[in-house]
């Protein structure tokens, strides 16, 4: 087991550099074609980190780990939201846009709520992954909407600094090489983490859901977490909070649906019976967090920051208790 353990870290690694040269590659190359720097930082920087939820969720689905897939994302976004916005709430307050925030909060929570409803007869089909699918597609078009329109009346230009902060690379050549390196890593990163996990999960014997809830969930969201992190530290607070509520997003409406469009998603032993509508209620609840949080003033504290983590790490300890 100490091989796949190694092989699994390694796996990550790829993850993690692949989704950074992803995001910078294509980053790159949308602000050489013309591309706003406000749409770049709303949608390439969000979902680029998200690029590794979204190839190890497919792989999953694809070789019928169904389990792995959703608790990769369910995993995810809780650990995004209560961990990571923790985190870096506790290392600055995070203060960001008023309209950005009483827009895309409601959304992350509105989507979360809608993939409970699917789920509740234990089966996401290829129409209800058609529907996600659909769903990111119209969130980015919006996104590029309002990114328009908040640049013609003069908002601040924090995205400018999502894209500094991923890098700028002058030469196309350079701009496609990082693209496909990227894509490289992340997908055999991907390959490796799911081969892996198994193995892992059959020497422990622990479930899927468990694998897919903790280790999966935390080491593909190692791309969100360094950015949040580092742009909290730079006083980028729009950037931190932006980052998570368009990943968590994505990760449903994208990652969900490219999975239950590839292959249909069956929840071993029920909805109820496998306890996966717990994980579920906690996706939802910590989806609620930010926007009591961020309502009345657009800043999460650092006092919220804690509760966050704390909320976090009783989580892992029911999953652990219960594993």
């Amino acid at each position: 087991m100490t091989l796949d353990v190694v092989i699994c870290l390694i796996g990550f690694v790829l993850l993690y550099f692949g989704a950074e040269w992803l995001v910078k590659g294509s980053s790159s190359l949308a602000r050489s074609l013309g591309v706003t720097p406000l749409a770049i930082g709303l949608t390439v920087v969000a979902y680029g980190t998200s690029m590794p939820e979204f190839v190890v969720s497919v792989l999953s689905a694809h070789r019928e780990k169904s389990m792995i897939a959703v608790g990769n994302v369910v995993g995810s976004n809780i650990f995004n939201v209560a961990f990571i916005l923790g985190l870096a709430a506790l290392i600055r307050p995070l203060a960001c846009n008023r309209g950005a925030a009483r827009r895309d909060n409601p959304i992350m929570l509105g989507v979360s709520l809608f993939v409970l409803v699917i789920c509740l007869d234990s089966h996401i089909g290829r129409i209800d992954g058609a529907v996600l699918f659909l769903g990111i597609i119209a969130y980015t078009v919006m996104n590029f909407w309002f990114s328009r329109r908040e640049a013609r009346e003069g908002a601040s230009g924090q995205p400018e600094a999502a894209v500094q902060e991923v890098g700028y690379l002058a030469s196309r050549p350079r701009q496609i090489l990082c693209i496909a390196a990227g894509i490289a890593g992340v997908i055999i990163g991907a390959d490796r983490v799911v081969v892996s996990a198994e193995k892992i999960m059959t020497a422990l014997g622990v479930s899927e859901k468990f694998i897919g809830l903790t280790v999966v969930a935390v080491g593909t969201s190692l791309p969100e977490l360094a950015t949040s992190v580092v742009a909290a530290l730079r006083k980028e607070m729009d950037i931190s909070v932006g980052n998570i509520i368009g990943s968590n997003v994505f990760n449903i409406l994208s990652v969900l649906g490219a999975a239950a469009l590839i292959r249909p998603i069956d929840i071993p032993c029920g909805f109820i019976g496998s306890g996966m509508w717990i994980d579920y209620a906690v996706m939802v609840f910590t989806s609620t967090l930010p926007l009591f949080m961020m309502w009345r003033k657009p800043l999460i504290s650092r006092k919220e920051g804690l509760a966050l983590l704390l909320i976090y790490v009783g989580y892992m300890v029911f999953l652990v208790k219960n594993a």
